[in-house]
C-alpha cells in the first residue's frame, strides 16, 4: 500500500484527453497482473486508445487522483484509479427482464497497485452506488471473469448478489452481479472527500 495514501487529497474527476496515456498504462498494468494471478479478465496489455477515449469523449470515465502524482513521476502518470459509470447495459449480458434502464454499470474499475488495500475500490463502489441513487434508479451492475471466484467473492462480500453467469467462449467476462442503489461497505476516509460533477445522462 502506497505510504502517502490517505495523507493528501484524492481528488474524484471525470477523465480528460490528456489523462489517456495514463489511463491506458494503469489498464495495461492492472491487466498484466491479474493475468500473473491466472485471471484472464482483459486482454494482455490492456486496451487500445479506441476502446477508452469514447468513454472519456462521452463523460463517463473517471479517474481518482492524487494531488502530488505529477511532482512525483510527471505529466502522463497513471492515476490512482480508473472507473467508467454509465448506462451502458452489455446486450450480451444484460436482457430485457432485467430491466437495464434502471441501472449504472461499472466498467474498468482498476486500483494501481502501490494502492491496493487502501479501500479504494470499495469507496469508489460506494460513491458509484450513491450516484445511483441519485440518479433515481435501482440497482449498481457490474460484470467480471467467469474464471475468478477471489473477485466474484469479493463482489458478494461488498454487497453484490450474483445474478446468474452468461458463458460465451467468446467472452472471459459474464459473472453478473447487482447490489441496491445507495449502499454503502467501505470503510476508507476517501468517500467522505469525493465530490465530483453530476452524473452525465442523470
Amino acid at each position: 500500500m502506497h505510504s502517502n495514501t490517505l495523507l493528501h487529497p484524492l481528488t474524484l474527476r471525470r477523465a480528460e484527453p490528456a489523462d489517456l496515456r495514463g489511463v491506458l498504462t494503469l489498464l495495461a498494468d492492472t491487466a498484466d497482473w491479474l493475468l500473473s494471478q491466472g485471471v484472464r479478465q482483459w486482454p494482455r496489455g490492456g486496451f487500445g486508445a479506441e476502446r477508452i477515449s469514447p468513454l472519456i469523449a462521452s463523460g463517463v470515465l473517471y479517474v481518482l487522483d492524487d494531488e502530488l502524482r505529477y511532482l512525483d513521476a510527471g505529466d502522463g502518470a497513471p492515476p490512482v484509479a480508473t472507473m467508467a459509470l454509465d448506462r451502458a447495459a452489455d446486450a450480451e449480458f444484460w436482457t430485457a427482464q432485467d430491466a437495464p434502464g434502471d441501472a449504472l454499470y461499472v466498467h474498468k474499475l482498476a486500483v494501481a497497485r502501490p494502492w491496493s488495500g487502501a479501500g479504494l475500490g470499495d469507496a469508489l463502489l460506494d460513491w458509484a452506488g450513491f450516484a445511483v441513487r441519485d440518479a433515481g434508479l435501482s440497482w449498481l451492475r457490474l460484470d467480471c471473469a467467469k474464471a475468478n471466484p477471489r473477485l466474484q467473492g469479493y463482489y458478494r462480500s461488498r454487497g453484490f448478489r450474483h445474478v446468474r453467469t452468461v458463458d460465451l467462449p467468446h467472452r472471459a467476462s459474464g459473472a453478473l452481479f447487482q447490489r441496491p442503489a445507495g449502499v454503502r461497505t467501505g470503510v476508507s476516509e476517501v468517500f467522505r472527500d469525493l465530490t465530483v460533477p453530476e452524473l452525465v445522462g442523470a
